[in-house]
């Protein structure tokens, strides 16, 4: 099939000033559906070349509205002030508006599958758009929503395929606990689990953190190229999957969890994570501060042995069901259960314009 593929992110490292995670992992499943024999475009604009100057080669970008056979949409959200402002006003960033325009052609008008991937959760319950017959919604939640199915968040198989829990362990960590990801609607979580942690235990925390006086102990990096995640990971111990509710509750994660394993950083899950014993083994998950703390402290004193060896396998092997390659083939199969239901909502309303031409 012909894909049109609209993303507002990188196919590569991109720039500092991003809160893109999706590049950690939305090559590998592009490769993925691409190897699986579809031919690929991207719909929104080239930011590799144009804010990164990075020229990513072998993919297509087309600004206008070429012949698709399905649609993929990374789901966009109005963002005040950015992204409903004025094209070409000063801070305008266009990628809502691309997204309408790409709704308006392709999914009402020419009917077009769609498949609309929901990844920040930020589609409105109202939102008429999940109810025509030609469009699927998923997300990264392990307990969805009705009529939304579960496609969590990918991890590049050559990620899993290189991570060595022996070698991993073995690396210098100075840093007992860390936090790589920006703040948006992580206060209450943070509040619970990290700040009280950060009082006793050698620390950091990198992304977008603003207005943070209220936390004066704690040592904030501020945001960091996206390369330096892995060797923020590969110097730290242990981090917190910090989830905000709407992540939390239906046992959603972004791709922090993996980016920290595959790296060594061994994660701590909340009490607040819905189906937290899926992404990792039951003594990781923590209920407070406090118990981050006696975790961390734990880890100190098995640190380099074999159980700790064991531990860090343990997360490795919870990752494997969400390897990009299965993602790939599970995108590839709603694609063409899109399509066929596309097809035969077509075919019900031609039957039922001749039945009442008749």
């Amino acid at each position: 099939m012909r894909v049109g593929y609209s993303m507002w992110g990188f196919l590569g490292a991109g720039v500092v000033d991003t809160p893109d995670g999706a590049r950690s992992y939305r090559r590998a499943v592009v490769d993925g559906l691409r190897g699986a024999g579809h031919g690929v475009v991207f719909l929104q604009r080239n930011r590799d070349r144009d804010e990164a100057s990075d020229p990513v080669l072998d993919f297509r970008w087309d600004d206008g509205l070429p012949p698709l056979d399905a649609l993929v949409l990374e789901w966009r959200w109005r963002l005040p002030g950015r992204n409903d402002t004025p094209c070409g006003s000063i801070g305008h960033t266009c990628d809502l508006h691309r997204q309408t325009q790409l709704v308006e052609h392709y999914t009402r008008t020419a009917g077009t599958p769609t498949l609309l991937w929901d990844l920040d959760r930020q589609l409105q319950p109202d939102d008429p758009l999940p109810g025509l017959p030609n469009v699927f919604v998923a997300d990264f939640a392990l307990r969805p929503g009705p009529g939304v199915v579960s496609l969590p968040c990918p991890v590049p198989d050559v990620l899993l395929d290189t991570a060595d829990p022996a070698a991993l362990v073995a690396l210098d960590r100075p840093t007992d606990l860390v936090y790589v990801g920006n703040r948006y609607d992580r206060d209450p979580s943070f509040d619970t689990y990290f700040a009280p942690a950060a009082r006793q235990l050698v620390h950091e925390v990198a992304g977008k953190w603003t207005g943070v006086e209220r936390w004066p102990h704690v040592r904030f990096i501020g945001r960091v190229a996206y390369p330096d995640v892995v060797s923020i990971h590969l110097r730290s111990l242990a981090t917190v999957l910090l989830m905000p509710d709407r992540y939390a509750s239906v046992g959603a994660t972004g791709s922090r969890l993996f980016e920290a394993v595959t790296a060594g950083c061994v994660p701590l899950a909340t009490a607040e994570l819905a189906s937290a014993d899926v992404f990792v083994p039951p003594q990781l998950v923590v209920t407070d501060g406090a118990q981050v703390v006696e975790r961390v402290r734990w880890l100190r004193r098995i640190q380099g042995t074999a159980e700790h060896v064991a531990i860090l396998a343990q997360c490795l092997q919870r990752l494997e069901p969400f390897r990009a390659s299965r993602h790939a083939a599970a995108l590839d199969q709603l694609l063409r259960q899109i399509s066929n239901a596309a097809r035969a909502a077509g075919t019900a309303r031609t039957d039922l314009e001749v039945t009442t031409r008749s």
